[in-house]
């Protein structure tokens, strides 16, 4: 298929959409919040008007819900190779819903919640909401790549740790990990009869020989205590449609599921299910030419930052579209979002919000078209030329 001009998409027609990303700060290029700028698959915009057409407005009919599951499941098994039953794939609103879903319903209560990180903000947050302590697992670097620290981890189960997050692609690392990887992570769960929340809500985008691998998908071992959260809103830019799915992958998860009833999936949009079919079923065109430009795009911004920002560190991402930058060598103390929004008009987050193995590092979103990513940077480089001359005068 021919893909769409990105690149010529403008700072003017973003901000004439109003999305969150471009809209909280007027002034600045939008690079925080994980959403990309290259609007709708033709054939999710399509079904999306054919069911506001047809009415289909309402509450979720049981023939759609029916729909999204064979629908993922058709996905995992055609896209990764694992095949599992239609009828083990359920749909929430969110992967953040599944996930306080499994802290109330899979762990033993007052159970601590394993993080590696640096992380998503909200893993990090929302185990709080529910009385339960974070256990931060620094990752460590091999090979020119983030992984997980599996003595760490396994510490972190005898400190009464009863849930591990597993982020695969990793988000913000943009790490895709490898079975052997996992393998690896899950013989230390086992031996500790531990539990695994494996988000991969960005597995469908990864680059080059990266290949996605379902963690529960891996052994019985890891099927045996892995709930598994997925979704195409990351891939196909769907993220205010709000619908993501559930995957159980043994026996006893399913009957505790079947228990939670109706109310597990409330909240799901009709909506949304309707996009996210569309997205499983006639979107695989569409989402190769976006990762070929995101492919890109990583490439670009990992030159950028060593072209205009000579002391800092980007590792290259293997999947999503989020990498995070180390700026740790140019000193600057405090909120990094905060002083880059007001000093260099680039909305990033600041990489302490993902644990503190983040501190000194920003969270920059790359699904940008690559003149804005190219400015973004620019801007970067700028203010960190003029601090530095405030600070030489």
């Amino acid at each position: 298929m021919n893909r769409p001009d990105f690149d010529a998409i403008t700072e003017a027609d973003l901000r004439a959409g109003g999305s969150l990303k471009w809209s909280m700060f007027p002034d600045a290029i939008g690079a925080f919040v994980a959403e990309m700028d290259f609007g709708l698959a033709p054939a999710i915009s399509d079904a999306i008007k054919a069911s506001v057409d047809r009415g289909v407005t309402g509450y979720l009919p049981t023939q759609l819900a029916t729909d999204l599951s064979q629908a993922a499941a058709d996905w995992y098994a055609d896209s990764y190779g694992w095949r599992i039953p239609a009828e083990r794939v359920h749909h929430v609103p969110d992967v953040i819903a599944a996930f306080e879903l499994t802290i109330e319903n899979f762990t033993a209560p007052g159970s601590a919640v394993i993080v590696p990180t640096p992380a998503y903000m909200p893993f990090l947050l929302v185990p709080q909401m529910h009385g339960r302590r974070v256990i931060e697992v620094p990752s460590i670097e091999r090979d020119g790549r983030y992984v997980m620290d599996l003595d760490g981890i396994a510490a972190a189960f005898d400190d009464g740790g009863g849930l591990l997050v597993l982020c695969n692609p990793h988000n913000p690392l943009g790490t895709v990990f490898t079975r052997s990887e996992l393998l690896a992570v899950s013989e230390v769960v086992s031996s500790r009869n531990g539990r695994v929340f494996s988000d991969e809500i960005h597995a469908p985008i990864v680059y080059g020989s990266a290949q996605h691998v379902p963690y529960a998908s891996i052994s019985d071992a890891a099927a045996s205590h892995t709930i598994t959260a997925a979704s195409a809103s990351k891939a196909w830019n769907l993220a205010g449609l709000k619908c993501a799915q559930v995957i159980v992958s043994n026996d006893a998860d399913a009957a505790t599921w079947d228990e939670l009833g109706f109310w597990a999936g409330h909240g799901t949009a009709t909506l949304g299910v309707v996009a996210n079919i569309a997205a499983y079923t006639a979107g695989r065109d569409w989402l190769t030419g976006v990762v070929d430009y995101l492919d890109g795009n990583r490439r670009l911004l990992a030159e950028l930052v060593t072209e205009r920002l000579p002391l800092a560190r980007v590792t290259m991402p293997e999947g999503s579209y989020i990498a995070l930058i180390d700026l740790r060598p140019y000193g600057i103390e405090g909120d990094l979002g905060e002083w880059f929004r007001s000093h260099a008009n680039v909305a990033m987050t600041d990489g302490a919000a993902c644990g503190a193995a983040g501190v000194g590092h920003v969270r920059f979103v790359f699904a940008l078209p690559r003149p804005l990513l190219r400015e973004a940077v620019e801007r970067v480089a700028a203010a960190l030329a003029a601090r530095e001359a405030v600070g030489a005068a």
